[in-house]
Protein backbone atom coordinates (compact mmCIF):
# COMPACT_ATOMS: atom_id res chain seq x y z
CA UNK A 1 0.00 0.00 0.00
CA UNK A 2 1.43 3.40 -1.04
CA UNK A 3 0.52 6.38 1.34
CA UNK A 4 1.32 9.89 -0.03
CA UNK A 5 2.93 12.79 2.27
CA UNK A 6 -1.05 13.97 1.99
CA UNK A 7 -2.26 10.58 3.15
CA UNK A 8 -0.01 10.63 6.29
CA UNK A 9 -1.06 14.40 7.20
CA UNK A 10 -4.32 13.00 7.25
CA UNK A 11 -3.32 10.43 9.24
CA UNK A 12 -1.67 12.75 11.82
CA UNK A 13 -3.91 15.50 11.89
CA UNK A 14 -7.14 13.43 11.77
CA UNK A 15 -5.18 11.39 15.01
CA UNK A 16 -4.62 14.54 17.23
CA UNK A 17 -8.18 15.93 16.20
CA UNK A 18 -9.04 13.58 19.62
CA UNK A 19 -8.32 15.10 23.00
CA UNK A 20 -7.96 12.09 24.42
CA UNK A 21 -4.95 10.80 21.57
CA UNK A 22 -3.10 14.43 21.75
CA UNK A 23 -2.56 13.44 25.65
CA UNK A 24 -1.24 10.18 24.63
CA UNK A 25 1.03 11.80 22.62
CA UNK A 26 1.89 14.99 25.09
CA UNK A 27 2.47 11.96 28.16
CA UNK A 28 4.69 9.88 25.48
CA UNK A 29 7.03 12.91 24.98
CA UNK A 30 8.07 12.41 28.30
CA UNK A 31 9.17 9.27 27.57
CA UNK A 32 7.98 5.34 26.65
CA UNK A 33 4.84 3.87 28.34
CA UNK A 34 3.04 0.76 28.94
CA UNK A 35 -1.16 1.02 27.84
CA UNK A 36 -1.60 0.59 31.64
CA UNK A 37 0.71 3.81 32.51
CA UNK A 38 -0.71 5.36 29.52
CA UNK A 39 -5.11 4.21 30.32
CA UNK A 40 -3.73 5.41 34.39
CA UNK A 41 -5.44 9.13 33.78
CA UNK A 42 -8.41 8.39 32.14
CA UNK A 43 -11.52 7.04 33.07
CA UNK A 44 -11.75 4.78 30.01
CA UNK A 45 -11.38 0.77 29.63
CA UNK A 46 -8.25 -0.80 28.65
CA UNK A 47 -9.73 -1.74 25.23
CA UNK A 48 -10.90 2.16 25.00
CA UNK A 49 -7.19 3.34 25.57
CA UNK A 50 -6.40 0.34 23.11
CA UNK A 51 -8.58 2.12 20.00
CA UNK A 52 -7.03 5.04 20.75
CA UNK A 53 -3.85 3.42 20.38
CA UNK A 54 -4.53 1.93 17.54
CA UNK A 55 -5.41 4.89 15.48
CA UNK A 56 -2.30 6.61 17.03
CA UNK A 57 0.06 3.76 15.35
CA UNK A 58 -1.76 4.05 11.98
CA UNK A 59 -0.98 7.30 11.83
CA UNK A 60 2.70 6.73 12.59
CA UNK A 61 2.34 8.88 15.93
CA UNK A 62 3.73 5.84 18.12
CA UNK A 63 4.79 2.62 17.68
CA UNK A 64 4.64 -0.01 20.13
CA UNK A 65 8.09 -2.58 20.63
CA UNK A 66 8.49 -5.72 22.88
CA UNK A 67 9.86 -5.64 26.38
CA UNK A 68 9.49 -9.09 27.99
CA UNK A 69 5.65 -9.29 28.45
CA UNK A 70 4.95 -5.54 27.78
CA UNK A 71 4.78 -3.87 24.74
CA UNK A 72 5.70 -0.13 25.63
CA UNK A 73 4.45 2.75 22.96
CA UNK A 74 6.94 5.08 21.72
CA UNK A 75 6.12 8.32 20.12
CA UNK A 76 7.83 8.75 16.45
CA UNK A 77 9.17 12.08 16.36
CA UNK A 78 9.48 12.11 12.76
CA UNK A 79 5.03 11.83 12.19
CA UNK A 80 5.36 15.28 14.19
CA UNK A 81 8.23 16.69 12.40
CA UNK A 82 6.10 16.14 9.49
CA UNK A 83 3.17 17.94 10.92
CA UNK A 84 5.08 20.47 12.19
CA UNK A 85 7.06 21.28 8.91
CA UNK A 86 3.60 21.63 6.91
CA UNK A 87 2.21 24.34 9.58
CA UNK A 88 5.43 26.30 9.28
CA UNK A 89 5.36 26.34 5.63
CA UNK A 90 1.62 27.14 5.75
CA UNK A 91 2.42 29.85 8.42
CA UNK A 92 5.43 31.46 6.00
CA UNK A 93 2.55 31.46 2.83
CA UNK A 94 -0.46 33.35 4.66
CA UNK A 95 2.24 35.59 6.79
CA UNK A 96 3.82 36.97 3.68
CA UNK A 97 0.27 37.20 1.71
CA UNK A 98 -1.50 39.39 4.88
CA UNK A 99 2.07 41.80 4.73
CA UNK A 100 1.33 42.27 1.22
CA UNK A 101 -2.35 42.62 1.84
CA UNK A 102 -1.50 45.16 4.98
CA UNK A 103 1.19 47.07 2.19
CA UNK A 104 -0.87 47.32 0.02
CA UNK A 105 -3.97 48.70 2.15
CA UNK A 106 -1.34 51.44 3.69
CA UNK A 107 -0.62 52.52 0.44
CA UNK A 108 -4.65 52.57 -0.50
CA UNK A 109 -5.03 54.63 2.94
CA UNK A 110 -2.23 57.30 1.74
CA UNK A 111 -3.42 58.36 -1.71
CA UNK A 112 -6.67 60.40 -1.86
CA UNK A 113 -9.29 58.70 -3.58
CA UNK A 114 -10.71 60.60 -6.73
CA UNK A 115 -14.08 61.05 -4.80
CA UNK A 116 -12.42 63.21 -2.21
CA UNK A 117 -10.21 64.90 -4.98
CA UNK A 118 -13.50 65.86 -6.56
CA UNK A 119 -15.06 67.03 -3.32
CA UNK A 120 -11.73 69.07 -2.45
CA UNK A 121 -12.10 71.27 -5.73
Amino acid sequence: MTTTVEDRLDATFTALADPTRRAIVTRLAKGDATVNELAAPFDMSLPGISKHLKVLEQSGLISRTRQAQFRPCHLERDALDSALTWIEDNRRIWTERFDKLDAHLRTLQRTPSRSKKGQQR
